[in-house]
């Protein structure tokens, strides 16, 4: 009975996030920054495993970040941050290529504006 309770627990706090978008969307954001950050410690450490599967862990993130941008509704924001988002990717793809920790720190920079404007702009934290 009790693993029962477990999995409905974790279904509705799964459904909370999900019913609210802008929790979503910072959750992203965060994960992205979290993701961003242990892939720099790897190129640190000479982690090769580690650096691939955070970064592309973080591409990913920016991927959805993409699929979810609704150009009707946001008109020109939506598109700065598609190719925001974009450049990010790439930042990545260079950083995993090159073992550069720079590209992830301006990687890092730009999710840190993005969640702080995020939290102004929809009230969320």
């Amino acid at each position: 009975m009790t693993y029962n309770n477990n999995l409905i627990n974790k279904y509705n706090q799964a459904n909370i996030n999900i019913e609210n978008p802008a929790k979503l969307i910072l959750m992203l954001y965060e994960g992205a920054l979290r993701f961003s950050n242990f892939a720099k410690k790897a190129i640190k450490e000479n982690d090769v495993e580690k650096k691939v599967k955070y970064i592309n862990k973080t591409i990913d993130i920016f991927i959805e970040l993409i699929n979810s941008l609704d150009f009707e509704k946001g008109g020109q924001i939506a598109y700065y941050l598609n190719g925001l988002y974009a450049y990010q990717i790439e930042l990545l793809t260079k950083a995993n290529a090159e073992n550069k920790i720079e590209y992830i720190e301006q990687v890092i920079h730009v999710i840190k504006e993005l969640i702080e404007a995020w939290k102004e702009e929809t009230g969320v934290s």
